[in-house]
């Protein structure tokens, strides 16, 4: 899953994007309203957490401008005010959930989650089934055969991925785009590390390696 910080205050977002990656989730933060749009439209992310008092564009016409173009992206708003009126605004805008600062980051991940939840429930099933592989996005747990596979966030961040294109042949830069932040200039042979750990632990026949094209989660034969 991959999530957008629009916030100004940088320790706040450098505190945010370090919990959330530490979740699994790919992040990228920007620090003014300009950029955050311009990142919002250029990129492809699950969920935008986005503060409204922000330079060069606040919130509301973030939130505005985004839903004007048709972009249904999840918005959760990110506020110092309080008050029956902000909320309301933002929530007119276009925005699915709002916050009002100071706020537990445990209420922010349970956000985060509803909101993902809510979003996977327009159509598509919280469960992911490969054979007798069970992804449960929900929940974030799999299971093989009845037994629970204890995965890494990242682990899961990978599989949940292949399990959502099963059948298709997913290559390497999709999942880093994916799984990592927009920053990432690592090896992309990292994607071969993790593809490595998941068979390891889901065992044989699941993913199958399209050489020169990338990976495809498919149920074993027989």
């Amino acid at each position: 899953m991959r999530v957008l910080i629009v916030e100004d205050e940088k320790r706040l977002a450098r505190s945010l994007a370090q919990g959330l990656t530490a979740e699994g989730f790919a992040v990228d933060v920007a620090h003014t309203g300009t950029d955050g749009l311009h990142r919002a439209t250029e990129g492809s992310y699950d969920l935008l957490i986005l503060d409204i008092m922000l330079p060069g564009m606040n919130g509301y016409r973030i939130c505005a401008a985004l839903r004007a173009m048709g972009d249904e992206t999840p918005i959760l708003m990110l506020t110092a005010k309080d008050g029956e009126y902000d909320e309301a605004e933002g929530l007119d805008t276009g925005a699915d959930d709002y916050l009002t600062k100071p706020f537990s980051y445990v209420v922010l991940v349970a956000r985060v989650r509803a909101l993902l939840r809510r979003r996977g429930g327009r159509g598509a099933s919280p469960e992911l089934r490969v054979g007798d592989l069970v992804v449960d996005r929900a929940a974030r747990r799999v299971s093989r055969a009845g037994l629970e596979v204890a995965l890494t966030a990242k682990e899961f961040t990978v599989l949940e991925y292949l399990a959502g294109r099963q059948g298709e042949v997913v290559s390497k830069a999709e999942i880093l785009e994916h799984g990592w932040d927009f920053a990432y200039d690592g090896d992309p042979n990292i994607v071969e590390v993790y593809i490595s750990a998941l068979r390891r632990k889901i065992g044989p026949g699941l993913i199958v390696t399209v050489r020169g094209a990338g990976y495809r989660l498919v149920a074993p034969r027989g």
